[in-house]
């Protein structure tokens, strides 16, 4: 009997197959598999003594994956002087390959490997963070992000995320108003700000997807990878992702001092580089909360994969309550100083 595969997982040394014969990278004498989570992703060595990242896309709740801009936005980044981690184009030159596996073809993308420290707690690296992170912004501008799949704006981050958790099936008739409440609330408290600057996004800014590395004029320099989830949208969105990592997620969470000063440090440097209007400084509170709407989204659409009790109902249950305090959350910000410009 025929079995409906929902998602596979290939192993590092099929990968390394794979890679070898459609790559021009030459012989893959060593392969590891890093991580499974929104994606497969897979460290390869080379016989030259290279690595590279391989990426196998996983179906996503939002659509198809943004392969080609993503490598094109990959390319305008580098040119522009941002360590970023570029995509290495199949030896027929396309940006990505089809792997054929059990449940159908799934998108293979190959990465330069970075190496560094962690951003961590350490002061200098976040500081590092926050200005890599506005020189991206700022070298982003003269990219034309008019070919994006993704278009991060309320309705891809916030009302489609929204739609998606109310048809989990862990869902219950008493918990759906509250959050159809939550949300539609949240979307309209923004609206109210007015307009909000927007950038190309790295989507997933939230410390973790870059590293920290020395510069030889002593500066620390962060260096960008995993740009999954890149595309144009709100500059408040892409600045509340690292705060979003660093609130508690209990009901009753409180900012520690650690966290305040990480949150401080990240901030101040971001604006040294790059202004940030009051609008976009507003907006900062209630897009912590959409990122979790967002997150519960991507959630509910990784059910047949995940499984239902990746968010059972008693988990949902204190995201109501969670949501409800984050709601009305304001990030403190720090005075801006002297801007430095927008220097690669």
């Amino acid at each position: 009997m025929d079995l409906e595969i929902a998602q596979s997982t290939p192993t590092a040394a099929a990968i390394a197959r794979v890679v070898q014969a459609n790559y021009p990278v030459g012989e893959v004498v060593a392969s590891e598999f890093l991580r499974r989570s929104f994606n497969q992703v897979y460290r390869l060595t080379l016989a030259d003594g290279r690595r590279v990242v391989a990426r196998l896309c996983a179906e996503r709740p939002r659509g198809e994956p943004n392969l080609a801009f993503e490598a094109a936005a990959l390319r305008h980044l580098q040119a522009q002087g941002c360590p970023v981690s570029a995509s290495l184009p199949t030896a027929q030159g396309e940006v990505a390959m089809r792997v054929r596996l059990p449940e159908g073809e799934r998108a293979l993308m190959l990465f330069e490997h970075l190496d560094g420290e962690a951003t961590a707690d350490v002061p200098a690296n976040i500081e590092a963070f926050g200005r890599g992170l506005a020189r991206l912004h700022a070298a982003g501008e003269a990219f034309d992000a008019g070919a994006s799949r993704y278009r991060l704006d309320l309705d891809y981050l916030l009302m489609q995320p929204l739609q998606r958790l109310l048809r989990a099936p862990t869902m219950t008739a008493e918990l759906r108003s509250p959050f159809e409440v939550l949300g539609v609330r949240l979307r309209d408290r923004i609206l109210a700000l007015g307009p909000l600057s927007r950038v190309l996004c790295h989507g997933d800014a939230h410390g973790e997807n870059n590293f920290v590395v020395g510069h030889e004029h002593g500066e620390r320099q962060a260096v960008f990878f995993d740009f999954d989830e890149i595309g144009p949208g709100y500059l408040a969105y892409e600045l509340a992702v690292y705060p979003w990592s660093l609130h508690p997620r209990s009901v009753d969470g409180v900012w520690s001092d650690k966290a305040l000063a990480r949150w401080n440090g990240f901030i101040a440097a971001y604006r040294a580089v790059r202004e940030l209007g009051e609008a976009d400084i507003a907006a900062l509170g209630p897009f912590v909360a959409v990122r979790q709407f967002w997150l519960l989204g991507e959630y509910a659409g990784r059910v047949p994969v995940w499984g239902s009790q990746a968010m059972p109902t008693d988990y949902l249950q204190r995201q109501v309550k969670l949501l409800t305090q984050w709601e009305a959350l304001e990030l403190p910000v720090p005075p801006a100083v002297a801007t430095a410009g927008p220097a690669h």
